[in-house]
């Protein structure tokens, strides 16, 4: 089976998505498409597994560390309050983590709801020209050279 999330590993190993914020042990950081919350992030595995279930023992630590480091990049770089990490496969059944930070400053009605409440189709797409500092700055933050 082929998802987008194979599809986008795919395009990473090939140097083909501008979102690239870093290649971690366990797969890659990119910045989400919809940047719904400024930082929003996702970690997808290389290779690409079902489920977290599907890692084990060095893997699965892996994966989980580098899902609390890249949250540790966006907590430093966008200064939210915390970060809220999902782990679902219910659309894209392939592994991936979201790392969605959240501010102090978020709409009311939003702000202590799940993320998915928002409107991601209204959410400003990931634009290159809009967000590479943003994506550069979490790389910096993730200790990789720029």
């Amino acid at each position: 089976m082929t998802t987008s999330i194979h599809r986008r590993v795919d395009a990473l190993r090939a140097g083909r998505d501008p979102a690239f914020v870093a290649r971690l042990a366990s797969g890659w950081a990119v910045l989400g498409e919809r940047q719904f919350l400024p930082g929003y992030c996702l970690l997808l595995p290389d290779p690409v597994v079902p489920t977290l279930n599907s890692l084990h023992g060095d893997e699965r630590a892996a994966f989980l560390a580098d899902m609390a480091s890249l949250g540790d990049a966006v907590l430093a770089v966008t200064r939210a309050v915390r970060i809220n990490y999902a782990i679902y496969g219910n659309i894209d059944p392939a592994l991936h983590a979201h790392v969605i930070p959240r501010f102090s400053d978020e709409p009311p009605a939003l702000k202590h709801a799940q993320p998915w409440a928002y409107d991601w189709d209204a959410a400003p797409a990931f634009d290159l020209d809009l967000h590479r500092d943003l994506r550069d700055r979490i790389h910096a933050a993730l200790g990789h050279a720029a």
